[in-house]
């Protein structure tokens, strides 16, 4: 699945909010939050030092503090760990992908240990477009049926079965993948 050049700029030119301004329908941002809607489009690409940890049914499966955040309008933050700091002997590579037009291609894992296994739980862009390029090899996980943390704060999926922010208490919504957002 490797769309055409016209294709991508196509899917770019097709979203109405770029971080520019906030829509009459955001949250305004209590004290210590931002607003997700501050976020830009194309998505910002920022290192992370708080410490991430990733668990499934009580067994740690990656722990880092240097990860890179992705910030995309309307998202709460998808959080991309490097290689080192995953058990890479609990995934196992799913056959199906699918294409982000800011990321690029996109292959997901199975988290599996005896006995049990977990689909299509984590992605990673083994070959980005450039400017995702920081985030090449990296792991992202969904948080819906794992443990995560963000410097300590416990993690709420992001709404809906696609997209893969995690909501922390410092983020004002509402967010991509809620009822109605599919315009967004």
């Amino acid at each position: 699945m490797n769309p055409t050049p016209e294709q991508i700029a196509h899917a770019r030119e097709q979203w109405h909010w770029r971080g520019q301004a906030r829509p009459p329908f955001a949250h305004t941002p209590s004290a210590g939050q931002v607003s997700v809607w501050d976020f830009p489009r194309p998505p910002a690409l920022v290192p992370e030092s708080r410490e991430i940890v990733v668990s499934w049914q009580g067994l740690e499966v990656a722990r880092t503090s240097q990860a890179w955040k992705v910030l995309e309008t309307a998202h709460p933050p998808t959080y991309y760990l490097p290689p080192s700091s995953v058990r890479l002997d609990l995934l196992q590579w799913a056959a199906q992908g699918s294409f982000c037009e800011w990321k690029g291609p996109a292959h997901y894992w199975d988290l599996v240990s005896p006995g049990k296994r977990l689909a299509r739980v984590a992605w990673s862009y083994p070959q980005p477009l450039d400017d995702a390029h920081p985030i090449a090899h990296h792991l992202a996980f969904y948080a819906h049926f794992l443990e995560c943390s963000v410097g300590g704060a416990s993690v709420v999926p992001q709404p809906g079965d696609f997209y893969g922010g995690w909501v922390t208490p410092d983020l004002a919504g509402p967010f991509k993948g809620e009822s109605a957002s599919m315009g967004w």
